[in-house]
């Protein structure tokens, strides 16, 4: 298999870091592409046609796209525990979570756009003001609700993956008035996964 990626992308890095949990990397080939909406990469776009990576290409099979819908394909790829659970309040937990660092991830990324990206004159303070909140909230959200001792989860690593990157681009600290979260993220950083898997790079818009 070959993994379409992006050194600086916390999506790109979720699925990478799913498959080193599940034992699972040495069979991907991956490969780094810079993606933006200002910028086409046409190798990108001919196996999704968002433009975006993560993309998973897979002999004789369709590309799939999306790190939710890798991630989920992984782990059906392996015969241990699985990361996203089968059935109960466990599994509608673990989605929810991801969710919730999904949605870090976006604002992250147009807290950026309104700051860094886009030129001066076309920021819109109050949007910026607007994504930072989600941020903040989405961070004393996690402090209280994580399942910081809990088994191994897809939550955990989207989360993980996520603040990450919000440190590696210096947007809104999450450690601030939230120890449980940053003791946690200091324990998972850690991890083998994310060690064999930095962040690196600079957005080409």
């Amino acid at each position: 298999m070959q993994l379409l990626y992006q050194t600086h992308s916390p999506y790109a890095r979720k699925a990478l870091v799913v498959a080193h949990e599940l034992g699972l990397s040495s069979q991907l080939e991956v490969v780094h592409h810079e993606t933006s909406p200002t910028q086409r990469n046409p190798l990108v776009f001919d196996q999704n046609p968002l433009g975006k990576v993560p993309v998973l290409l897979r002999e004789g099979k369709p590309a799939l796209f999306d790190s939710d819908v890798i991630c989920a394909y992984f782990d059906t790829l392996h015969d241990g525990v699985r990361l996203i659970p089968e059935q109960g309040e466990a599994r509608w937990h673990a989605l929810r979570v991801q969710a919730v660092a999904q949605g870090m991830a976006e604002a992250g990324i147009a807290v950026r756009w309104e700051t860094v990206r886009r030129p001066e004159a076309l920021r819109y303070a109050p949007l910026r003001d607007g994504y930072v909140l989600k941020l903040t909230e989405s961070y004393d959200w996690l402090e209280r609700e994580l399942d910081v001792d809990g088994t191994l989860h897809v939550g955990h690593i989207a989360v993980a993956t996520a603040l990450d990157w919000l440190e590696f681009r210096e947007l809104p600290d999450f450690r601030a008035g939230r120890p449980r979260l940053a003791a946690w993220f200091d324990a998972f950083a850690k991890r083998a996964s994310m060690r064999s898997t930095p962040l690196s790079g600079d957005t080409h818009d």
